[in-house]
């Protein structure tokens, strides 16, 4: 991988991300389709998205430090115990992102293999863009959109934390499968957005700190992955930062007057277009080095 190569991948990593659009499956089909031809690899995406996380912890800084403020001040333990009522909307907001990110985890772990070879198969990315774009479009549809994380319920947080747990699939898309399950459960656009950027910091942290070290710094690149240079690894993962905090704030005001169209739309035509180029043997579904099999 060159410079402008990890430059390009950091760029695609930062405006989709927090699209409902899947970075993982841009950050796939657009590796196939640079010079150097090779999928970047899981560790590379997970690691990547550390930057894209770090400009979410930025842009909701005062959030989050009134949901962490709120959820110690309502714990039975330690000296400001109780200092906060539990019933507090940002102490039960607190619990909720803790229940929601137990799924990914356990799932993560569970499924690495699979998440790092077989699941990278680009038809059954094309499938999990298309199906889960539809999804989405008839989700907000059909949502009744009344719903604030006020009204949030530990059912909700269980349901939200499954929906995000489809995100280890690329094509399906962190942000789109729990914005997704936002709005079927009733909740506004902006809500189910916003509920979708705090639910994934703990999840996208630990999985990129996991896969830095035991990936990168502890282990080896995987079979058919182009192997990274940890510096080409940070450029990307800078760039990501900085085109992500824009983006987070750009999409945060689209939705919240617009409707998800333009993103199932998008989906569709990519899926689409993917097949196509797999096809005409312009990119290769399975990474170099891998069978159908893996």
């Amino acid at each position: 991988m060159t410079w402008w190569e990890a430059i390009i991948l950091g760029l695609v990593q930062g405006l989709t991300e927090f699209l409902p659009i899947s970075s993982s499956a841009h950050l796939r089909i657009a590796g196939e389709l640079l010079p150097s031809g090779a999928d970047p690899g899981a560790a590379f995406t997970a690691i990547t998205q550390i930057g894209t996380e770090t400009a979410v912890v930025i842009y909701f800084r005062r959030e989050i430090w009134n949901i962490i403020k709120a959820w110690v001040g309502a714990l039975p333990v330690g000296p400001w115990k109780n200092t906060v009522p539990r019933s507090d909307p940002d102490a039960r907001l607190g619990w909720f992102v803790i229940l929601g990110s137990i799924p990914i985890g356990v799932l993560g772990l569970l499924f690495e293999d699979a998440i790092d070879h077989s699941l990278r198969n680009l038809f059954i990315t094309a499938a999990m863009l298309a199906i889960f774009g539809l999804l989405l479009g008839w989700a907000d549809k059909t949502s009744r959109r009344t719903k604030t994380l006020d009204h949030m319920s530990t059912r909700d947080a269980v349901y939200f934390g499954l929906a995000q747990a489809l995100a280890l699939v690329p094509g399906v898309s962190r942000s789109g499968g729990t914005i997704t399950a936002g709005l079927l459960m009733g909740y506004t656009r902006e809500a189910a957005a916003r509920y979708a950027f705090l639910l994934a910091i703990p999840a996208v942290m630990i999985s990129g700190f996991y896969k830095l070290f035991t990936d990168v710094v502890f282990g080896e690149p995987a079979e058919g992955v182009v192997d990274v240079p940890g510096v080409l690894i940070v450029v990307a993962t800078v760039v990501a930062f900085v085109v992500g905090y824009a983006a987070v704030a750009w999409f945060l005001r689209f939705v919240s007057t617009n409707s998800y169209a333009p993103f199932v739309v998008y989906r569709i035509v990519l899926a689409v277009a993917v097949v196509a180029m797999i096809l005409a043997g312009i990119i290769d579904a399975v990474p170099a080095g891998e069978t159908t099999a893996a």
